[in-house]
């Protein structure tokens, strides 16, 4: 697995218009709402009349997208996408939308999510003789409709669901409609609403905001919603007899001022993970500071809980570029400096609560409390984090270490505080997290319990490799 740097990484944002006629411009600014969910790359594909028109580049989406690319985007729907590479790499060609040709006209097709059982068909359909483009399993998707012999496409999607596990909120766009749907577990997030009487469709409701559309609902988890001239139409693709919504999505993933999973707030659960992990681990303190910019909302909720005052005691710099040149003289602390720096003035001679909203490897977590005792002058750090220990990875849509390389697993809370130098380390409790969860029986929390909603095709030792 490819994994850079020591957060979990979204894989991909979608988005979806239909009947707009500013619809590629609709989606470019959804897009930007939904920047956090994918950094690599990004397209969009617009329909006019029988014409599909595709724009799709390496970067970020304010940089690929000017007004002469746009205009080259005409119609009244399109869908997009943003990416965050994984296994496939940073191969434009995996840069999607991805458009294909087949006996019932041009599809595109835009996936937010990770198909556990993609190599195993992707086998089986080459021994058929398709030929792949990418190496991104939502190429898989398309092949398995192409290679349908089911009636019409509603026929072939519900035939192609059938026979993928794994995590989809895909939008698919043909010439005259498009297309939402979303897999029986729900694990990754996928909400309908309305602009101008046009209906959109995106992975976090953010995306509304931003272009003035109302919420209406979430796709229902192995829901088909077509949307077309005459409305909607609902369909139960695959029955949804498990629900397993991704918790980290309420952690880490989604915006804070994003409705999620029935159309609760983000910013307003993370508060109440901090407030239950003051309760949980109460500490004699001078200041709580957060780790930004995850761990801003659990930070207050946790000042709130404990009257310990909040303040930002680290600043984060938000005009990174992708990639900068470090200095050959070894500056200590650089790469979590380049993004973070502590305030002296209000830091120097305190006890200070840092609250970030989960650990990974550890190493940025280290640097960080170091970076804050001798660069900010702290008399004491206690690092508090708002969700349980990271034992697990996850195949289903998050770019994660193998389970070596996840700190939580090899190691227990006191050797990790050991090997953060924090004076104190705390986790929430499975409980405290799941008490805080609307609905906690329909979320996925394998990455912390190690019990996977959705097994590898075949037999578990599949799984095990991958560990």
């Amino acid at each position: 697995m490819h994994f850079p740097g020591d957060k979990f990484r979204e894989e991909c944002g979608v988005f979806g218009v239909f009947g707009h006629p500013e619809a590629a411009n609709l989606t470019y600014l959804g897009l930007y709402s939904l920047q956090h969910r994918g950094q690599e790359g990004a397209g969009i594909c617009s329909c006019s009349g029988k014409q599909f028109n595709l724009e799709k580049s390496i970067g970020l989406v304010a940089d690929i997208f000017n007004e002469r690319r746009l205009k080259r985007l005409p119609g009244y729907s399109a869908i997009g996408h943003n990416r965050y590479s994984t296994a496939g790499g940073s191969n434009p060609k995996n840069v999607q939308p991805i458009v294909a040709n087949f006996s019932l006209g041009q599809l595109a097709i835009a996936h937010n999510g990770n198909l556990v059982n993609a190599m195993e068909l992707r086998k089986e359909l080459e021994d058929e003789g398709a030929i792949f483009q990418s190496s991104s399993d939502s190429e898989v998707f398309i092949h398995l409709i192409a290679h349908s012999r089911d009636g019409d496409l509603k026929e072939r999607l519900v035939n192609a669901v059938e026979k993928v596990a794994g995590s989809y909120s895909m939008v698919l766009l043909t010439e005259k409609e498009l297309i939402a749907l979303r897999d029986p577990h729900g694990i990754r997030p996928l909400a309908l609403g309305q602009v101008d009487g046009a209906y959109v469709v995106a992975s976090e409701t953010c995306a509304f905001d931003l272009i003035g559309a109302s919420y209406i609902r979430d796709i229902e988890p192995g829901e088909m919603l077509i949307i077309n001239a005459n409305g909607l139409n609902s369909t139960r693709a695959v029955a949804s007899p498990q629900r397993a919504f991704c918790i980290f999505e309420y952690i880490y993933f989604a915006r804070p001022d994003s409705l999620i999973f029935g159309g609760h707030n983000v910013n307003t659960v993370r508060k109440a993970f901090g407030k239950q992990l003051a309760i949980e681990h109460p500490v004699d303190a001078d200041i709580v500071i957060p780790v930004p910019d995850s761990g801003v909302p659990s930070a207050i909720g946790y000042a709130e809980q404990s009257g310990i005052p909040f303040d930002f005691g680290l600043i984060r710099n938000h005009y990174i570029g992708r990639t900068f040149i470090e200095p050959k003289q070894t500056i200590r602390h650089f790469g979590v400096k380049i993004k973070l720096n502590p305030i002296r003035d209000l830091l120097e001679g305190k006890r200070v609560v840092v609250v970030d909203d989960s650990i990974v490897r550890g190493t940025t977590s280290k640097k960080i409390v170091k970076m804050i005792r001798e660069s900010g002058g702290a008399r004491e750090v206690h690092m508090k984090i708002s969700s349980p220990p990271t034992i697990g990875p996850c195949f289903y849509g998050i770019d994660t270490p193998t389970r070596q390389e996840l700190i939580a697993f090899s190691h227990n809370v006191e050797e990790i505080r050991r090997y953060t130098t924090a004076d104190s380390l705390a986790y929430l409790s499975i409980e405290g997290i799941m008490k805080n969860l609307p609905n906690p029986d329909d979320f996925c929390a394998a990455c912390f319990t190690n019990q996977y909603p959705i097994i590898f095709p075949g037999q578990e030792s599949q799984l095990e490799l991958l560990f």
